[in-house]
This record gives structure tokens, C-alpha cells and sequence, in this order.
């Protein structure tokens, strides 16, 4: 059934009409032309179509658009500031985080959740949190180094 949904989207404000029972990443795709939230495995249990929903990370494959009404939802478009990348992006590129490309969006925004909910993570933390954020060219220490440079650059101190 088509609702009239109102949020807001990488701090702007959107209104959009659609069956809220579509999912999240759809609009964002095809409605919104954000294509920066990638499909994977449409099942919610690779993290490729991560997105932050007020300070929490979700898996916007089968999160319905309805449930976004009245929320903040900030996309991988969303981090980066008047043409400034944000310093999780800057530390994926410095730490060769980013090597196909095609989970780092999802990798990017659920690490800002985690540092959101907590600055100043420990690698075992940085473990616990990234668990089920799934990536094809296994760069999985590339993104705790990334993460710990990015925690380090917001608290202007050193890697834990």
C-alpha cells in the first residue's frame, strides 16, 4: 500500500510516496539514485547494504521503508562533508581497506556506529563489532587498522 514517508537522508530532509513495505535499500537505489548502498545477498546477513539509522547500524535489504518515517538514516554518501571525506573514509584509503570496493560502504558505516557508541574501540572490540560484516577480498585486517587510525584521528591521539 503506497504511504507518504518523511525522514531525513544525509541530513536533508525527504519525502517520499511508496509501498512502505519496500525495502530501504530499493529506495535508496532506484528511487533516491543513492548507489552507493550495495545489494549482496538480499538475506540481511552479509552487510554489503549497511546503512545507520539514528546510531545504529542496520541491514537495509530487508528493513522496510516504513520503519524509516520521522528517523535519521545516513548513507556512505552521507559521511563525507562539503566534499571532505570523513576520517573513517581517509583512514580506508591510507590502511588499503578499500580493495574491490563492493562491502565498503557497509564496512564504513558500520564502523561508525561503532565509534559513535564508542571512540575509542580496542581491537578486540573492533572484532567484536565488525563479526558478520562480510568481504570477498578478506581485508578484514586492513578495516581494524582503518577503524583504530580513524579512532585515533577523532580523539587526537595515537592507535590503541
Amino acid at each position: 500500500m503506497e504511504q507518504t514517508i518523511r525522514f531525513t537522508l544525509n541530513g536533508r530532509p525527504v519525502t517520499i510516496k511508496t509501498d512502505g513495505d519496500r525495502s530501504l535499500l530499493w529506495v535508496l537505489r532506484t528511487d533516491l539514485g543513492l548507489t552507493g548502498t550495495k545489494y549482496g545477498c538480499g538475506l540481511g546477513q552479509c552487510g554489503t547494504c549497511t546503512v545507520v539509522i539514528g546510531k545504529a547500524a542496520i541491514r537495509s535489504c530487508h528493513f522496510p521503508i516504513k520503519n524509516v518515517a520521522g528517523k535519521k538514516v545516513i548513507t556512505v554518501e552521507g559521511l563525507s562533508r562539503n566534499g571532505k571525506l570523513h576520517p573513517l573514509q581517509r583512514a580506508f584509503i591510507q590502511n588499503g581497506a578499500v580493495q574491490c570496493g563492493f562491502c565498503t560502504p557497509g564496512m564504513l558505516l558500520k564502523s561508525y556506529e561503532l565509534l559513535l557508541k564508542n571512540p575509542k574501540p580496542t581491537q578486540e572490540q573492533i572484532l567484536a563489532h565488525m563479526e558478520g560484516q562480510l568481504c570477498r577480498c578478506g581485508t578484514y585486517s586492513r578495516v581494524v587498522a582503518a577503524i583504530q587510525t580513524a579512532s585515533a584521528e577523532l580523539n587526537g591521539g595515537k592507535v590503541l
